[in-house]
């Protein structure tokens, strides 16, 4: 009885922790307990305990909101791997149906880093994007951090690799505004003549957009009817994705 008393202490404070992590806005007291039902009693000393743990913190308007662990884990340099571990089984599962390259990338700075990557089936297109630095105006994952402003947009002109590469802030912009509109980015012989990338982002709790994943390959394989087909794979593993981060469709941020 005693193991069965605590297991259901953990199972309701875990309830209540979740209900305030993943609100996009903090919490009242009385909404907290309409919706999980609990006793008030009860309700208010699993949230005193959550407080002692820093796992929830009040406001000065007494609402509740994510404590101070979750900001000093978000700070940490291993924050970005861990991402990538809680990604690894959608990018294995869209590197299985695509059989193109797949990759993760976050903003960091004016820059797009990739934190990981799965290779391509096919001997063309097996190139490891780890680590290589590339013009994000070039490509699908920076279109889509720039798209829902995870990354600052670029000033003065803009490094172009091909004839294909957005010449200017005008044609970036109208480029952006199709990628919010459609929900996912492309680029096509933009970044080298012959590659092609099709992206979507992932975003966090409150709607804003963290990271992108692309599937990339040859043009000869990535074009026609295969970008839609990609682009659809995409945004459903990549909703999936955002969802573990806590993100409910619907809270879609505002670029």
């Amino acid at each position: 009885m005693p193991t069965q008393v605590g297991s259901q202490a953990v199972d309701r404070a875990s309830a209540l922790l979740a209900l305030i992590v993943e609100s996009d806005r903090p919490r009242s007291f009385t909404s907290l307990v309409d919706e999980l039902g609990l006793a008030k009693s009860t309700t208010s000393r699993l949230l005193q305990a959550l407080e002692r743990s820093r796992l929830v913190q009040r406001d000065q308007s007494g609402s509740f909101r994510p404590g101070a662990l979750f900001s000093i884990y978000a700070a940490r340099p291993s924050a970005l791997h861990d991402l990538a571990e809680l990604a690894r089984p959608t990018l294995t599962r869209i590197g299985e149906l695509s059989e193109e390259t797949v990759n993760l990338s976050v903003p960091r700075g004016n820059e797009v880093v990739q934190i990981a990557q799965i290779d391509s089936r096919y001997l063309l297109g097996s190139t490891d994007w780890v680590g290589v630095d590339v013009p994000a105006t070039c490509t699908a994952l920076g279109k889509v951090l720039y798209a829902w402003g995870a990354l600052p947009l670029p000033r003065g002109s803009l490094e172009r690799r091909t004839a294909h590469s957005p010449a200017d802030r005008a044609e970036l912009d109208r480029v952006l505004s199709e990628v919010r509109r459609r929900g996912w980015a492309v680029s096509l012989d933009e970044l080298e003549v012959g590659l092609g990338a099709v992206a979507a982002p992932v975003r966090s709790v409150d709607g804003s957009v963290v990271a992108a994943v692309s599937v990339s390959g040859p043009t000869t394989r990535v074009n026609g009817h295969g970008i839609t087909r990609l682009a659809e794979l995409l945004v459903s593993e990549t909703r999936g994705l955002s969802a573990q981060l806590g993100h409910h469709q619907g809270r879609e941020g505002v670029a």
